[in-house]
């Protein structure tokens, strides 16, 4: 059973050209949530957001953990309706085991992401 942990980020909420343009530092993960939303792991500066309007806050509302592709990939299986990505890597969201996930999918391993409350539900289905 994976132990679900509490991520610090950073959201960034702006246009589509903004985001679309935006260079992340190197050893971070930005997840495009949404057209105009990224959520950055871990937390960076305003300053790689080329906007003088586009929101830029801390974000400690998700709880993930990484799994070993073969281990993700059996729960991933038989708890998700909808069709994986092939490609890695890759970021989809959808239900999973009737909860709303995040999942980045590498070619070893796969971070599962939810909103904090959810980290005890996703555990307990995961066992």
């Amino acid at each position: 059973m994976p132990d679900l942990k509490l991520l610090h980020g950073t959201r960034i909420v702006g246009t589509r050209a903004v985001l679309d343009a935006a260079v992340w530092p190197q050893n971070t993960l930005a997840l495009r949530i949404a057209p105009d939303e990224v959520f950055v792991m871990p937390a960076i500066s305003a300053d790689f957001v080329n906007d003088q309007h586009a929101i830029v806050a801390p974000d400690a509302g998700f709880a993930g953990a990484w799994i070993v592709s073969d281990e993700a990939l059996e729960f991933l299986q038989r708890s998700c309706e909808w069709e994986l990505p092939r490609e890695r890597p890759a970021f989809a969201q959808g239900a999973v085991a009737g909860l709303p996930v995040k999942l980045w999918l590498e070619a070893d391993r796969v971070l599962f992401l939810v909103p904090a409350p959810y980290a005890t539900d996703l555990e307990e289905r995961m066992a």
